[in-house]
């Protein structure tokens, strides 16, 4: 991008004084037992927002020069295996019941952030993905409501030797190119409902897209691995023959490429996001709903192992 073109300034930068291996030495090995995924990340500490006019931004964005990004952060056992720097791009087409993100679903809200600039606080951490086994993971949001951007990103983290992933819902698999996958380690594809009906009361859109693109990666001979999550909540998604729909369509992209499937998340669901929604004025409809028992959420594992998935 031509300096002429843009301006930039620090968001909330890191004092110069506090080097990134003390950044590091914050971060554990491996994360506490049944720890509650966190969502979103806490800023955009260290990285340079672009200040530019609404064309060239659009322009950018296109090319994937320029992404919409609310926040990066690193974290261990959460986003993928090892201790990842997760990024968490604006946009989203889906409007989840329980979105705990609800921050990120306006690709207008995100800041303007370049792709060389994010690339060179990725390879930074080169030493810490290589020690701990992780890498990077690109979230949201929906990271392929930015494809261009993420192509960028996913190109570049390669070349540097990092391990990649993408946490998506699928939906939008189909502005997923072949050569973007061929740049992806690891999909987490968060399957919402195996039944229509019951997906589109969770979601507002069709359930079908999202099991496409699943059976397009698993019958890629060459991966990427993948990790199915599912979100327990009572009373929406925690129907017997909802979890059932759910197992066996993951069994299925087994049979299409074995142990295409190495991992199998229930996430029980938590009210971490409400908080947002009321700073957002957004109506949030799940507010008298209770995270489902440990029991419950057991039986709904049990289910996925049933079907020879490795569950957890």
């Amino acid at each position: 991008m031509a300096a002429t073109m843009l301006r930039r300034h620090p968001c909330n930068a890191v004092p110069s004084s506090l080097p990134d291996d003390a950044v590091r030495l914050e971060v554990p090995l491996q994360a506490p037992a049944g720890t509650v995924p966190r969502r979103a990340g806490a800023g955009l500490d260290g990285l340079t927002v672009e200040e530019v006019d609404r064309h060239e931004r659009l322009t950018a964005m296109r090319e994937g020069r320029l992404g919409s990004v609310h926040s990066w952060e690193l974290v261990t056992a959460v986003d993928g295996p090892g201790t990842r720097l997760t990024v968490f791009l604006n946009g989203c087409p889906l409007q989840c019941l329980y979105c705990h993100n609800p921050d990120t679903l306006m690709m207008k809200d995100g800041q303007p952030v370049s792709s060389d600039e994010l690339l060179t606080r990725i390879g930074r951490y080169r030493a810490v993905f290589s020690a701990t086994g992780g890498g990077i993971t690109l979230s949201g949001g929906e990271v392929l409501m930015q494809p261009a951007f993420a192509a960028r990103i996913l190109r570049g983290a390669k070349e540097l030797g990092i391990h990649t992933a993408i946490d998506t819902s699928g939906y939008l698999g189909a502005a997923a190119s072949d050569a973007m996958l061929d740049d992806v380690d690891l999909v987490l594809l968060d399957v919402k409902s195996g039944d229509p009906d019951t997906y589109k009361k969770v979601t507002t859109r069709e359930l079908e897209p999202t099991l496409e693109f699943g059976r397009r990666l698993a019958a890629r001979p060459e991966g990427p691995e993948i990790w199915v999550r599912f979100v327990l909540v009572p009373g929406l998604t925690d129907e017997e023959e909802n979890v059932e729909l759910v197992a066996r369509y993951t069994a299925s992209l087994n049979e299409i490429r074995p142990d295409a499937v190495s991992r199998v998340e229930v996430l029980p669901f938590h009210q971490m996001g409400r908080d947002k929604w009321d700073a957002l004025g957004r109506e949030y409809h799940l507010a008298d709903t209770q995270p489902p028992t440990p029991e419950l959420t057991e039986r709904v594992r049990a289910r996925f192992r049933a079907h020879g998935l490795p569950t957890y």
